[in-house]
Order: structure tokens, then C-alpha cells, then sequence
């Protein structure tokens, strides 16, 4: 079957405001991007949204970590057997859940990565590094792609991987941050390979050369996935390709604000200014149009879960009937445009 519909999606006036303060308070960048999506879609994202940042507080605001992570998922055996706990992100996501038919595999990922974190792992590759970043991140790309109405393979591969770049430029921004609060997560082998030592690192944090050399590193890793994931959005509804592709501009842009400092997120923190942020909103809305076929490139190993938990068990048409209808219309504008140059 296809994705349910996201227009008759609703939650009554009181959730709604609660997810709507919960992501002005937790993230400009999302409530940005979110503020573009069409009425339904935009209140299913936000619900979202609320229920991730409940969670990621619990764990990040307790004093037993362990404990949160065993209230997490105690919340969401009641959200899954439709009985939610009496919070209003928990009552918003069940909506969102029901809904849609999110697998309960996609937000169970998204708790394992918080496990980790509790544990304070380390990455000893980047294979490792992306699959943290599969959980923590690319489990929101995919929720989202399914919120949209979009259950197709190759889109949702490609949601994965805005996911995995969006995390690792979070990383390659929060290097010093993290040190300075005694956590390091880039990939151990690159740090060996640069000649940096991990503990020496966090004891006394430093934008030497070789550490920006390994921050460039990963803002490279992260453009490779941003290339290949922004051919997805031709293939998600046409009411929300700019949101997304105002989200990925966004995050992308970040990246490119560490490459200004020389690559120096040790002791500088980059961020993007609101007037930078509407230039690329102005920038994603320019080419409403703009058709490129979704890569088909398989996904990457470490997301390969998640696609597959999405798409089970759904019969549907190669690119969704939203995504479908979309080309169609921006066949019809290419062939008008076509038409008025020539005459």
C-alpha cells in the first residue's frame, strides 16, 4: 500500500501549540525549514520534532541516564499499543504514528542512539561514526520522507543520507564543545592517521593543523552525502520540496562556515546568521522546478535498516503518486517555458 495521505492529518489546538513552542525553543534551523511545509504536513513534523526533543531530554536532563533511556522506551510501548502516556509529546507523536504507520523499528533506532551516547561510545571508523549518525538523525529523515507520503526505496535512501551529512556536520561544528565536555566523536582510525591522540586531545582541546585536517575530512564525507541526497527531493511532493531543500541549504551552509574559519571549530563555533538563512530560503525557492532524477545509488550500509523498515510491507508506485504528479507539472512548466522561448 502507499503512505497514507498527510491531509487529513490533525491534532486538537493544545498539542498543536505545545509542538509549536517545543521547536521554537529547540531549533531556529527546524522551524524554519518546518514553516514552509504545507498546514498538515508541517503539524505531523513539528509533532515529531516534540517528541524527539522530550526523549533527548530525558536522557540528556536526568540524573540517571540509564533511567531516562528505560522511561523512553516504557513511553513508547504505551505509544505503540495506542495507550500514551499523559504528555502532550506523547500524545502528539501516537497521532503522527497511527497515522502514518511508522514502524516501530524507526523511533526504537532513534533510542539506541541515545544509548550509545549514554555510553559515551567512541567511532572507531567512519562506518561506526555513521552508524550512530543512522540513528540519531537519519531515523528523523526517514519518519519525515514517510510524513510526506513518500515510501519509495530510492527517496528514502536518500532521506538517510541528508540525515548522515546533516549529523556530520553537527560533529565536525561541536568538535571543542564535545572535548570540552570530555566526548570526542570522530572516527579514532582518522585521528591515528593524523597523528592526534585522543586523550592528549580532550586533556588540552586545539585547532592544530592535523585536527583541522580531520575536521576538513569529515565536511568532505558530509558534501559527498549532501550532493547525493539533494536528488531525493525531486522525487517528495512538490509542496514540500522547498522546506527540505531549505533544511538541507541550511545545515550545508554550516559546513561552509567552518571552511571560512580554516576548518577551526575547536575554539570557534560556526553558525549561520538569519539574514544568510532567508538568502537560502530565497535560494531553494528559486528553481520550484527544478528537476533531477533521484539517484538510485543504493543506501549506505549503515542506513540500509531503516530503509528497509520503512518500505516493508508497502506496495506502491516507483515514486509515490504526490512525486509522480509533481514531474508531471514540472514537465508541463519545462514544455511552457520551451514553448515561450521559442516564440
Amino acid at each position: 500500500m502507499q503512505a497514507p495521505s498527510s491531509d487529513s492529518f490533525a491534532l486538537d489546538p493544545g498539542l498543536r501549540r505545545e509542538c509549536e513552542e517545543a521547536i521554537r525553543a529547540g531549533s531556529k534551523s527546524f522551524l524554519a525549514a518546518s514553516m514552509l511545509l504545507p498546514g498538515s504536513t508541517r503539524m505531523a513534523a513539528r509533532a515529531l520534532y516534540a517528541f524527539c526533543r522530550a526523549t533527548d531530554d530525558l536522557v540528556d536532563e536526568s540524573a540517571d541516564p540509564a533511567r531516562g533511556l528505560a522511561e523512553i522506551r516504557a513511553r513508547l510501548d504505551a505509544i505503540y499499543r495506542g495507550r500514551p502516556r499523559d504528555h502532550p509529546a506523547d500524545r502528539a507523536f501516537v497521532a503522527v504514528v497511527e497515522h502514518y504507520a511508522l514502524p516501530r523499528a524507526l523511533p526504537e533506532a532513534l533510542v539506541q542512539g541515545f544509548e550509545w551516547d549514554v555510553e559515551a561510545r567512541t567511532y572507531r571508523d567512519c562506518s561506526e561514526l555513521c552508524a550512530y549518525s543512522a540513528r540519531v538523525a537519519s531515523t528523523v529523515g526517514v519518519m519525515m520522507t514517510l510524513i510526506m507520503g513518500v515510501c519509495d526505496r530510492a527517496v528514502l535512501a536518500r532521506a538517510a543520507d541528508l540525515g548522515l551529512a546533516m549529523q556530520l556536520t553537527n560533529i565536525a561544528r561541536d568538535v571543542g564543545e564535545d572535548a570540552r565536555r570530555g566526548r570526542i566523536y570522530l572516527p579514532l582510525d582518522w585521528l591515528d592517521e593524523a597523528g592526534i591522540d585522543p586523550d592528549a586531545f580532550l586533556a588540552d582541546p586545539r585547532a592544530t593543523p592535523a585536527m583541522r585536517a580531520t575536521i576538513e575530512r569529515l565536511l568532505n564525507a558530509a558534501h559527498t552525502l549532501y550532493g547525493r541526497a539533494m536528488t531525493g527531493i525531486a522525487g517528495l511532493p512538490l509542496t514540500c520540496r522547498m522546506a527540505i531543500r531549505s533544511a538541507a541549504l541550511i545545515y550545508r551552509e554550516i559546513g561552509r562556515e567552518i571552511e571560512k574559519s580554516g576548518h577551526d571549530s575547536v575554539s570557534l563555533r560556526a553558525h549561520t546568521s538569519t539574514r544568510r538563512k532567508l538568502e537560502l530560503i530565497a535560494q531553494a525557492a528559486s528553481t520550484p522546478f527544478l528537476f533531477q532524477p533521484v539517484s538510485t545509488e543504493p543506501a549506505h550500509p549503515e542506513v540500509r535498516f531503516l530503509v528497509e523498515a520503512a518500505a516493508a510491507g508497502r506496495i506502491h508506485l516507483p515514486r509515490g503518486v504526490d512525486a509522480k504528479a509533481g514531474r508531471m507539472i514540472e514537465l508541463m512548466a519545462l514544455s511552457e517555458d520551451r514553448r515561450r522561448t521559442a516564440v
